[in-house]
């Protein structure tokens, strides 16, 4: 099983992938990694601890598969989480957990069998024997994964000395922050003023007027791209049409620090008319803004009073996009200029939008200033990537699309940009089969290239 020749198909597939895709360098331009496990690089205790300890995606497999939480996040051995992962993964069909899983397995470990409740206790015993042996950490999975840039996701608070201390070890990687304001500009969150506070304790003072929160916005903008920031990222779980105003929103700021209660709708005002000021702070520094659609958080209250957010209780939103974005980035461009600009979707309905919005927004000598990003989250599985490849065909430019990332917590997760690589390739080699593309290698080969990782290399300005 998850032999070289996984998912392709077609002899163009195969010479597509083994010639320009395997062996690509990797450059994961968005997770959730943690800097500081970065930098301190201790050896994984075991497999559980490595591969369970952040995946919500393996925890909302179980959960649903009726695995008492004592053996998902609980207080069960590492050995009865493992066979528990082990009892479900062989039954999952047709998901993408079975792939990654497989994938990482011989990636890593060089396990290139079905792992099954039957023998999780023999490979859970021979990974860790290679972990401790092989003094498995997360510079040696990052290295040896080929990865040459990590762009992480960070608070503006955030004073980014793990940052510093890994620069300062002269990895043959890169791991630059990402500014994610999210927590302070979410008015109408009951940690607002919990969030508004680290950040007032960051910049010395205390920020009681909207004027206040830009200024200290804009500072930690300029922080963040003197560290070496190329991003900014946002998510966006409700749109308006409505921009609002200068003084509208000053209002709603000013209500918010008498915690008086903000409803969703004025909370989507607030946020569009931050971000359209974020976004000519961007624009100035040179750094390209992520905006993720559609995530409907933590929507079982019990779980989320027990074990918080990001443990695997989020689903998809389906809300209208096409007016509301459209509104918000005009008027992005028209004020303060619009930066590269990367845009994803929980929604497939949303595809034929964010994959010809993009067009709007030209700039002599970009390719694809703003980009419908990879398939995200709950569409990052073989039939939501193929259907993300063919709208960006259909509507796009493909062969200038930026790639794949990880978007995950997990060291093992650059199995992900493989099994990406594979199903592109597979891709672009039906198309040439069925003669729907020219059969040139330099030409076909130039293209792989550029998706996995020269287009996003360009777009970022990064080594």
């Amino acid at each position: 099983m998850f032999e070289s020749d996984f998912l392709l198909k077609t002899p163009t597939a195969r010479m597509l992938y083994h010639e320009a895709a395997e062996h690509a360098p990797i450059y994961d331009y968005h997770c959730h990694l943690n800097p500081q496990e970065i930098f301190e690089d201790q050896v994984f205790e075991s497999i559980t601890a490595m591969w369970l300890g952040f995946d919500h995606y393996k925890w909302r497999a179980m959960r649903f598969a009726g695995v008492p939480e004592k053996y998902i996040t609980g207080d069960g051995t590492d050995l009865e989480k493992f066979k528990a992962f082990a009892k479900t993964l062989e039954r999952l069909v047709g998901s993408p957990l079975y792939h990654w899983t497989h994938l990482e397995l011989a990636q890593f470990f060089g396990i290139r069998e079905y792992l099954t409740s039957k023998n999780a206790e023999e490979i859970y015993t021979a990974i860790n024997v290679k972990i401790q042996t092989d003094a498995l950490s997360p510079v040696k999975l990052i290295e040896a994964s080929g990865v040459k840039l990590i762009c992480t996701t960070d608070d503006p608070a955030d004073d980014l000395s793990y940052h510093a201390k890994i620069r300062e070890k002269n990895h043959s990687f890169q791991v630059l922050p990402t500014f994610r304001p999210d927590k302070v500009l979410k008015i109408e969150a009951p940690d607002f003023l919990r969030q508004l506070e680290n950040l007032s304790n960051t910049m010395g003072k205390p920020l009681t007027t909207l004027g206040d929160l830009k200024v200290a916005l804009a500072s930690r903008i300029a922080y963040f791209a003197a560290q070496g920031a190329v991003l900014s990222d946002h998510s966006l779980e409700a749109l308006t049409p409505d921009l609002g105003s200068e003084a509208f929103a000053e209002e709603l700021f000013l209500r918010a620090l008498q915690r008086d209660p903000i409803s969703v709708q004025e909370a989507a005002v607030f946020r569009n008319h931050m971000l359209i000021f974020l976004a000519g702070q961007y624009h100035k520094h040179g750094m390209a803004m992520q905006l993720h659609l559609g995530a409907m958080r933590n929507n079982n209250a019990r779980y989320f009073e027990a074990l918080g957010p990001d443990t695997g209780f989020d689903l998809m939103n389906d809300f209208p996009v096409a007016e509301s974005l459209s509104l918000l980035l005009k008027a992005m461009d028209a004020q303060n200029g619009l930066p590269k600009t990367i845009l994803y979707t929980l929604n497939a309905k949303d595809n034929a939008v964010l994959s010809t919005l993009p067009h709007c927004y030209p700039e002599d000598g970009v390719p694809g200033k703003v980009q419908f990003g990879p398939a995200w989250w709950f569409f990052d599985h073989k039939s939501g990537m193929e259907t993300h490849l063919n709208d960006l065909g259909n509507q796009g430019m493909l062969a200038d699309f930026i790639g794949m990332l990880t978007d995950s917590r997990s060291f093992l997760s650059y199995a992900r940009h493989d099994y990406f690589r594979r199903i592109l390739c597979n891709f672009l080699g039906n198309l040439v089969e069925n003669q729907e593309f020219n059969d040139d290698p330099e030409i076909l080969l130039g293209i792989v290239r550029g998706i996995t990782h020269e287009n996003i290399k360009k777009y970022l300005g990064v080594d």
